[in-house]
C-alpha cells in the first residue's frame, strides 16, 4: 500500500528532548509529515481531533493521564489513526495492555529511527508491529495454558454469548455490531485461547468463572 499523500503523525511525550529528537529525524523524511507534538495525553487528542492524524506515536509513562489509558480514549474518538506506543519498558504486562485496549504496535525507546520509521510505515498501512524486545517480552515465559491470555472485554462479552449457545446472528443483535464482527471476534477468541470449538469455549468460560 503506497501513501501518495504523507503519513500524518503526532507525538506525545513529556520529555522535550525526546520529542524534539524523534521530531527532527521524522521532518528528513518526505513521505512522513509531522502534524503536531503534544507533552499530554489530553493535549494531544485535543491536536488530533483538529488534524486527524494516521498515526499517534505516544509515550506510557506520561503524567496526568497514561499512555495506556489514553489508547481508548483515543480509539473512541478517533478509531482510524493508529497508535503506535513508544516505552523504556518491556514489560509483558504493558505490550499485551496496550495491545488489548487497541495500540498497533509497541516501540522500546532504544530503536533506532530506522525502526521508528519502518513501524509508523508499518501500521500506517494497517499492520501491527512491535520492535525486537517487545516481541521478545511478549514471547518470553509464555506457557501454552495461559489463563491469563487478555481478552478485551468485547471478546469477553463475544465468549459469554457463544458459551452459553447463542448464534453469531443472535449475538450480533444483542452486542449492536455486525455477524462478520461477531464472526471475527469468534477467530481472534479461538486463536488466543487456543481452543477449536464451541464445546471448549464453554468448558473454557465454566472453568474461569465467566459463567456459573
Amino acid at each position: 500500500m503506497s501513501h501518495s499523500s504523507p503519513i500524518k503523525i503526532i507525538l506525545i511525550d513529556d520529555h522535550p528532548l525526546v520529542l524534539e529528537g524523534i521530531r527532527s529525524v521524522l521532518e528528513t523524511y518526505a513521505h512522513i509529515e509531522v502534524v503536531g507534538a503534544a507533552s499530554s495525553a489530553k493535549q494531544g487528542l485535543k491536536i488530533a481531533t483538529a488534524s486527524k492524524p494516521d498515526v499517534v506515536l505516544m509515550d506510557i509513562n506520561m503524567p496526568e493521564m497514561n499512555g495506556i489509558d489514553a489508547i481508548e480514549v483515543f480509539k473512541e474518538q478517533l478509531p482510524h489513526t493508529r497508535l503506535l506506543m513508544l516505552s523504556m519498558h518491556d514489560s509483558r504486562e504493558y505490550i499485551s495492555t496496550s495491545t488489548m485496549y487497541g495500540a498497533s504496535g509497541y516501540l522500546l525507546k532504544d530503536v533506532s529511527t530506522d525502526e521508528i520509521v519502518h513501524a509508523i510505515e508499518t501500521v500506517a498501512a494497517g499492520g501491527t508491529y512491535f520492535s525486537t524486545g517487545a516481541a521478545q517480552a511478549l514471547m518470553a515465559d509464555k506457557p501454552k495454558s495461559d489463563i491469563e491470555t487478555p481478552l478485551t472485554t468485547r471478546e469477553q462479552a463475544v465468549l459469554l454469548l457463544v458459551a452459553e449457545g447463542v448464534s453469531n446472528r443472535e449475538v450480533a443483535e444483542k452486542l449492536d455490531i455486525s455477524v462478520r464482527t461477531v464472526e471475527t471476534h469468534r477467530k481472534n477468541i479461538k486463536k488466543k485461547l487456543g481452543i477449536s470449538t464451541t464445546a471448549g469455549l464453554t468448558k473454557y468460560a465454566i472453568s474461569n468463572g465467566l459463567i456459573g
